[in-house]
Parts: structure tokens; sequence; C-alpha cells
């Protein structure tokens, strides 16, 4: 390949690379950046196939002229033709890392409990973190799976973050959850709330009840109507890795929504616990 042929390509991929790059990275106040639509991801993908056609092309013998730009255009063209995968393949690989990033500026607060709000290693090798609305019927069924997880594994931590959006009963329910976590009761209330047949006062008191908690002070968080700081950077965090609700689970470098399954999760621990 000759000289000014390599120059050629090699400014293509730079070009393509420079254009991934403003595509894919956030800019502007959080609050104030849209969310990246299906359409931006395919845009990214259709580039990153057009970079890998163009180093594609760059290996192939020199019989192109040199800056024929219609004849590099075909290159690429017949080869994302030939290839379609590596668009797909290129989307989810940059979606991957985009997700990765979010956590990883994260991580710190993520990781670190508020109080006793967390169950399993005191030391752990790996963490989970767990958003959760105990209204939330996928955040019941969740509960199951992160108590076997924990039992076997003891490595493994959860850190629990109350994230209560989806009803008016959640906000008192997350408020006696936070005097749990401060009074060395969360896993006993936490256990027993979502035990109950759903979520109003009469089964927050029963569950606190049941978990050893004050009831002076349970009576107090259900009458406090003042802002919780807790809940505010909760929800801070949820909106940074872009939350779509409960529940939201964290763990190494991935998020998931929604009921997730034990094989998936023990998946992604096992990954995490990987050396990078």
């Amino acid at each position: 390949m000759s000289e000014t042929r390599g120059q050629a390509f090699g400014t293509l991929l730079r070009a393509g690379r420079a254009m991934m790059g403003a595509l894919a990275t956030p800019s502007g106040a959080a609050w104030a950046r849209p969310k990246r639509g299906a359409g931006t991801y395919a845009l990214i993908g259709l580039l990153a196939a057009g970079c890998a056609a163009a180093a594609y092309a760059a290996t192939q013998p020199a019989s192109l002229p040199v800056g024929d730009k219609a004849a590099i255009e075909a290159v690429v063209r017949d080869y994302i033709l030939e290839h379609p995968e590596i668009v797909r393949e290129a989307m989810v690989k940059l979606e991957t890392k985009r997700v990765a990033s979010l956590v990883e500026a994260n991580r710190s607060s993520l990781e670190t409990p508020y109080a006793g709000a967390w169950e399993g290693a005191p030391k752990p090798d790996v963490t989970l973190v767990a958003f959760m609305d105990y209204a939330c019927g996928y955040c019941r069924a969740t509960v199951p799976t992160i108590a076997r997880l924990i039992k076997e594994d003891p490595g493994l931590r959860v850190v629990y973050r109350e994230l209560p959006i989806i009803s008016e009963a959640s906000v008192p329910a997350a408020r006696v959850s936070l005097l749990a976590a401060e009074s060395g009761r969360f896993a006993a209330f936490h256990a027993a709330m979502y035990a109950e047949d759903g979520v109003d006062n009469d089964t927050i008191l029963d569950a606190a009840k049941k978990a050893g908690l004050d009831a002076a002070k349970v009576k107090a968080e259900l009458a406090n109507q003042a802002r919780n700081p807790a809940f505010a950077q909760n929800i801070k965090l949820a909106q940074s890795l872009e939350a779509e609700g409960t529940p939201l689970l964290v763990v190494g470098d991935q998020v998931f929504y929604g009921a997730v399954s034990y094989e998936t999760l023990k998946d992604a621990i096992d990954k995490a616990r990987k050396p990078s």
C-alpha cells in the first residue's frame, strides 16, 4: 500500500473515531442531556462499521486510485453489506463501554451503604447494588434470588438503596427502612416488609414490630413530611445510570432492570470477580 493511500485511510479512520466519540460521550449538565436513542446508536454502529471497512480496505492490494472517493465509498459499502453483523456488534460493544463508564464514575457512591442497609460480606470482593421500592412487584420477586446469592457466595455484599417512586406509600416504608438501617435492624425489616401483603401504614407498622424497631420512632417516621437527603442522593444516582424503574441492579460494570434471573446475576458476579 502506498504512503499516500495509507495516509488517506488513516484520515478516514481518525475521522470516524472522532465522530463516534462525539456521539457516544455525554456532554453538558446531566439533567440537560438527551437520552441516546436507537437511531444514535445505529449511526454509531455504522460509523464503527465504516472504520472497520476502511481498515479492511487498507490491507488490500493497491488497486484503488489515490484520492478516488467513490472507490473508497464502494469498498466501505460492500464490506458492510457482506458483514452486516458488525453493525450490531459495534453497537453492543459501544453501549457496554458507555454503561461501564457511567458505573465507574459513580462506583464509590453506589457501593457505600447508608448505615446498615446491606447484607452479606463485611469485606466483599464483589458488591451488588440494589435500588428497590417496597411497592414494586418485581423487587419482591427479586428478593429470593438475592437471598440465594448471598447464601451461596461468602464474598458478596449487597448494598440496598431506597428508591420510593411507585406509590405514595413507598415513601414512609422507605423512611422506616432507613430507620431500620440506623438501628441495625435493616435485614429483619427488609424481609418482613416484603413478606407483607401490600404497603400501607398498617403493614409498615407490622413489619417494624416483627423487626424489633422502636414503635415511637417508627410512628414519627410515618408522620415525617420533610425531604430526606438519602432519597435525593439515590434518585440522583439512579438518574446518572439512566434508570428505567425498579429494581435497578448494578454489579461490576453491568446494570440490570426488572426481575433478573439467578443465572444472569451469578454470571455478572463471576465476571466482576475476574481480574480485568
